[in-house]
């Protein structure tokens, strides 16, 4: 192994370049800059470049030496068929380079197909899953003993149970911080009354169940994911496999259903303590009293809320398991891999819940509103 040279002479009054060594990553002198410097001077004169000397070329050299050239070929040059082969990979390696800096106005166009592409796949795979777990469900319609009545209890405990004093505070304080706030207007207006209104509609049909669906997606939505996935890095999916245990069945329905089932209840119980907390603060900042908040609070809030509240949970439940064992499922098998699918799954469940409560804010717009069907 040689290092790569560069020798230079005046034959008849012409510059000949001679370029002898192994012109490889391993043996190229640095820094590059300079090399190249020396090699760009070169080029900017009238000379004949021979390149027979050089017994090994990758394509660090050959890259080197077309942008010396200013990336087109010398008016002379003696070189072997693979070492001319290696700069015309060269070449094409620097127009793609450029053409790609050339044209940024299409990057977005590139982020957008890929975005649309990755989305297509993991809406074909939660379809897919979809049908698998309906197939699973009427597996157990034909064999009850099946049911895996541990796995969901389980699930049903850690997610919805364990779930009752985070949502509990926070619910306490959206309802005491939105009525103290309301307050200060209704004040201005006289319209102390109208607070009950503006908390029980407000809390009880929209903040509760988009409340819950946020903390329940942070909180159980990554931790099954996490628990899918470690099992994929673990390789206890496949072992499953091989003892013939359906993953879906195991691992995907129960949480689906417990979270379907937790979901409504951790719904009503955010709103309660909402409710609650914004009567605290309504008695502390308005002087309203609590038995007159609790009688008017049925009369002002139709009881289809309650209904539209308990629907939402329902399927957002649904919708973040699902998201969430979709993602855990697509986990490979390394710790980088793991963490990124988590994030997205809390992400993807987050989105997904805001915009299909914007479909349900649509679709039951006349529902449940004074005045309204």
């Amino acid at each position: 192994m040689t290092d790569a040279a560069i020798d230079t002479a005046e034959l008849q009054g012409e510059l000949q370049v001679s370029l002898s060594g192994d012109w490889t990553l391993a043996t190229l002198p640095l820094p590059f800059s300079s090399l190249e410097a020396r090699l760009q001077a070169l080029a900017a004169k009238p000379a004949r470049w021979d390149l027979q000397a050089i017994t090994r070329i990758d394509s660090v050299g050959a890259i080197l030496l077309w942008r010396a050239w200013g990336r087109r070929w010398p008016a002379a040059l003696e070189a072997s068929g693979p070492q001319r082969s290696a700069l015309e990979r060269a070449a094409t390696i620097v127009l793609d380079r450029r053409a790609r800096f050339r044209a940024p106005r299409l990057v977005w166009l590139v982020a957008l197909g890929r975005l649309v592409i990755a989305t297509g796949k993991n809406l074909r795979d939660i379809v897919a899953l979809i049908g698998q777990l309906l197939l699973d469900l009427a597996y157990l319609c034909a064999h009850p003993r099946d049911i895996p009545w541990r796995e969901f209890s389980a699930n049903l405990y850690k997610s919805g149970a364990q779930a009752l004093p985070v949502t509990a505070l926070v619910g306490f304080l959206i309802g005491v911080v939105l009525s103290y706030l309301s307050s200060l207007q209704l004040k201005t207006f006289g319209a102390d009354i109208y607070i009950v209104n503006l908390l029980g509609i407000s809390i009880i049909r929209e903040l509760g169940p988009v409340i819950v669906a946020v903390l329940v997606a942070g909180r159980s939505g990554s931790a099954m994911t996490a628990q899918i996935g470690v099992m994929r890095v673990t390789e206890e999916i496949d072992a499953l496999a091989t003892m013939g245990i359906s993953r879906s069945l195991r691992l995907v329905l129960p949480k689906i259903a417990a979270l379907a089932i937790a979901m409504p209840l951790l719904v009503v119980w955010c709103a309660a303590a909402g409710i609650i907390g914004g009567m605290v603060s309504a008695n502390l900042e308005m002087g309203l009293a609590y038995g007159y908040f609790i009688e008017a609070l049925p009369k002002v809030v139709p009881v289809a809320n309650v209904w539209i509240g308990i629907g939402k949970g329902f399927f957002f439940g649904m919708l973040i398991a699902l998201i969430a064992c979709h993602f855990g499922l697509k986990v490979r098998p390394n710790t980088e891999s793991l963490s990124t699918k988590t994030t997205t799954a809390v992400v993807t469940a987050i989105t997904v819940v805001i915009v299909v409560d914007a479909v349900f804010a649509i679709l039951t717009r006349n529902l449940g509103m004074p005045g309204g069907g």
